[in-house]
């Protein structure tokens, strides 16, 4: 054993007395700084360097016991971790709220409004960086070593502004200030090359191995941020890479006058790293897309591979002691990279290689949209990554002759298994790349599981029977209900016991008293609570005032036209329009709240952005509808938003088109704080629905065979609309401008859509949408009713923690133990 093994540092203590002394400590020693002077900002930072370095004492404790005990390491490399910000997380699993708060205080500083100065990670859009987070926290938190490999982006997707209306993207400067929570590792930097060509080499023995000589190269430099697991057991690493030029001035040409140019190989560079989902819409954007995802997948296992053999000597090994996930489609270059490493760099016989590879890799799909699959143009494969489109071409040609042999020599079954798209301008397919590359293939709800077995993977999972497996979905209760709804966690740990803070489906234990009034009371202080802090959350932000009596119906998340915000914006408007004309009815006050960011290049996603702050600008300033109505676009929606929101909603709207959500995980959130959920029979909504009752969720529309029905039998959306003349109505004064006077023929383009396409079965769906409108209407009127199915909710959903589906992983896919 190394020396360095037995040391034993002394515990740091964490009483109130000797946080407050750290705290000062970091302050003159490391920010530089007398509290007589210091600003809100120098007390965030000193308090994260307190926070952290009890992160790393628990850290380097993990690291050393993983190399004792030689454990499988699992490694998840995704594009997106949506961490959001991380001291409130590290100190409610470290146990370090309370005392550090209590020595803030003392200090005369509020932790609550230091803590709102730590900016959001900026590295994610949506629910596949959430859930990589989610995961990374919940594989420290069962006792998994893990590294997550990812993109240390400088401005992250893009921050948010709306003006007039529309949405407006400006960089996201999340580290304009620096991250206190990461390190820099100066010794794992590797070459990352592009382009080139590639040569073969013949060995005295016949052999014939080919060298890949890239004509370009830039470094990957590592960034590693510590993840801590509840209660401090195990911490994990983040490690993210950021681009480097190798050789970042040309002197030359800077003394020629030529200063632009003379940093040309250093802005090539660093432009793989700066900005995550480049718009695609250009040949460069989609070289750029590409570049990034091969940039951070080469690193990664690289670094993977060299501290296999550090510990373990022999690539042989490899399955045993590594599991590599795959989040999505974006790293399947891995499959490739890795067959290029063993292959060209190692010497191993191509069918020991492969049988390496596949037992190593595994790949969650998230979705069944096509664009999402990824393709690329052959040509542009061809030129940046030679050798890997050589490997692609070798494992297709395998591939397709196994399916010769099991299936049929059947040209058209041939075509859907092959790697290549020969329909479309010749395209490698990435999915493809990733299912035959794996060993296991999961879908992340069972509906999602199912569609893919009938769909995008058909004949993949007819020529390889034993693959795809089901993972549903999971969030970490940590993060979405211990500390963005701590006054519901003090009421569940009051009521069922602190047991459930280590065992979270010991919520089933509160059913028993969904129909307590006593209970229902309590229930309903705290969400009320909730909702009037998001209430000035609002009037801060967008100056709407809204009553937190009033139902809160939510809808949060990226804006798609599967997600089906315009349904909801359109029944809105016919609302609006039944107040007017009945204002002698009882009508339930309800403030409609939609947050989320649109691809920058997605036109239609961002003009239904538009279009609801255009119907909000009508509706919120006519004295008709007595602030029976508001609707409500809150900006630049991140997680600290989220944890604002999610606690403080009524209803969770999840009405995407049934079979297009691959899981959500949105859903299982809302449900944990309290929110019943309308929705369609969609992705993880079916399971929700199974585990809280149907009659505890409001189920609308049509299924997902319903939809394909409705699509092959010719969907005729101008028939519906004529036949409904509440959606003809509502689609009138859209079209007409009667939320547009500035500009009557905003939104023809989107009027026509849904009158002559309607590919998301936006028509089909808004008679049935309305009715459950109404049946929620119907239920917030007797209070002790909601209260009671509420309480439903949150003691039902225990299942949906992302402990279970890493346990799940852990087991069936990867061969890892768990605590």
């Amino acid at each position: 054993m190394n020396k360095i093994d037995t040391i034993d540092p002394q515990p740091r203590r964490v009483d109130a007395e000797s946080l407050k002394a750290a705290i000062v400590d970091k302050l003159a020693y490391a920010i530089g700084k007398d509290p007589i002077v210091a600003q809100p900002h120098d007390w965030l930072a000193a308090t994260i360097l307190v926070v952290r370095d009890r992160a790393i004492d628990r850290w380097m404790d993990t690291t050393r016991a993983t190399y004792r005990t030689e454990a499988k390491r699992v490694y998840y490399l995704s594009v997106e971790f949506l961490i959001g910000r991380l001291l409130r997380d590290a100190m409610s699993n470290l146990g370090l709220v309370e005392p550090i708060s209590a020595a803030l205080r003392d200090l005369g500083v509020s932790f609550d409004a230091i803590e709102a100065l730590e900016p959001d990670a900026a590295l994610g859009n949506g629910g596949l960086g959430r859930l990589a987070a989610c995961f990374m926290e919940s594989m420290a938190t069962v006792g998994i070593p893990a590294y997550g490999y990812g993109i240390r982006y400088v401005h992250g997707l893009f921050h948010q502004e709306i003006k007039d209306g529309r949405q407006i993207e400006l960089p996201e400067n999340w580290l304009s200030g620096g991250n206190l929570w990461e390190f820099e590792r100066r010794e794992a930097a590797y070459e990352i090359g592009f382009g080139g060509v590639v040569e073969s080499d013949s060995a005295v023995d016949g052999t014939v191995r080919q060298r890949w000589l890239p004509q370009e190269r830039v470094f990957a430099i590592a960034y590693d941020t510590p993840i801590v697991g509840w209660r401090g057991e195990r911490v994990n690493t983040l490690r993210l890479w950021s681009a480097r030029a190798v050789d970042p001035i040309s002197l030359d040409e800077f003394n020629r006058g030529d200063h632009v140019g003379a940093l040309a190989d250093l802005t090539r560079a660093e432009t793989i790293t700066r900005v995550l989902y480049p718009a695609d819409s250009t040949a460069a954007g989609q070289e750029l897309r590409l570049r990034q995802e091969y940039f951070f997948v080469a690193a990664s296992l690289q670094d993977l591979i060299r501290r296999h053999i550090k510990q373990f000597d022999s690539l042989e090994s490899l399955p045993d002691k590594v599991a590599i996930q795959l989040n999505d489609t974006h790293p399947s270059i891995a499959v490739a990279e890795l067959m290029r490493i063993l292959v060209d760099l190692k010497g191993i016989p191509w069918e020991r290689a492969w049988a390496i590879t596949r037992a190593t890799v595994s790949y969650t799909n998230h979705t069944l949209l096509p664009e999402a699959l990824e393709s690329w143009p052959v040509g542009l494969m061809e030129r940046l990554l030679p050798r890997h489109m050589q490997i692609i071409y070798e494992i297709n040609a395998r591939v397709l002759q196994e399916a010769r042999e099991v299936l049929s020599p059947d040209a058209d079954l041939l075509a859907s298994l092959s790697l290549i798209d020969e329909q479309n301008g010749r395209r490698v397919r990435m999915g493809q790349l990733a299912f035959v590359g794996s060993h296991k293939i999961n879908g992340v709800s069972a509906l999602h599981t199912e569609l893919m077995k009938e769909t995008v993977f058909s004949d993949l999972h007819r020529l390889f029977p034993d693959r795809i497996t089901n993972k549903t979905n999971g969030i970490t209760v940590r993060r979405w209900l211990m500390q963005a709804n701590p006054d519901l966690t003090a009421l569940l740990v009051d009521t069922i016991g602190p047991a459930v803070l280590d065992d979270i489906e010991r919520l089933a234990e509160l059913d028993a008293y969904a129909g307590d009034p006593s209970f229902q009371g309590r229930f309903a202080t705290v969400k009320r609570a909730n909702k009037a802090r998001l209430a000035g959350l609002i009037r801060d932000r967008v100056g709407v005032a809204v009553d937190p009596d009033a139902l809160f119906d939510v809808h949060i998340k990226r804006i798609h036209e599967y997600k089906r915000q315009l349904l909801n914006i359109l029944e809105a408007i016919a609302l609006y329009n039944q107040i007017r004309a009945h204002p002698e009815r009882e009508w339930v006050p309800r403030v409609k709240v939609f947050a989320g960011k649109a691809a920058a290049s997605y036109w239609t996603a961002k003009l239904i952005i538009r279009l609801i702050n255009d119907v909000a600008r009508v509706v919120n300033n006519d004295p008709a509808v007595h602030d029976l109505l508001k609707v409500v676009f809150l900006p630049n929606y991140n997680v600290s938003l989220a944890e604002a929101i999610v606690p403080a909603a009524d209803l969770s709207e999840q009405i995407s088109t049934a079979g297009m959500e691959a899981s959500g995980t949105g859903n299982m959130k809302f449900a944990l704080n309290g929110a019943l959920t309308i929705g369609t029979l969609d992705g993880a909504n079916i399971e929700i629905s199974e585990r809280v009752g149907s009659d505890n969720i409001f189920i609308f529309g049509l299924t997902a065979e319903e939809v394909e029905a409705q699509r092959r039998s010719g969907h005729n959306p101008r028939a519906i609309i004529g036949a409904d003349d509440t959606l003809r109505f509502v689609i009138d004064a859209i079209a007409d401008g009667t939320f547009s006077p500035d500009d009557r023929n905003r939104y023809r383009a989107l009027t026509d859509n849904l009158m002559t396409n309607d590919w998301f079965l936006v028509t089909a769906d808004f008679a049935s949408y309305g009715k459950a409108q109404r049946q929620v209407d119907t239920l917030w009127r007797a209070k002790s009713s909601w209260r009671a199915k509420a309480i439903h909710n949150v003691a039902r959903v225990g299942w949906f923690s992302a402990d279970r589906t890493i346990r799940e992983y852990a087991e069936e896919i990867w061969n890892v133990p768990t605590d």
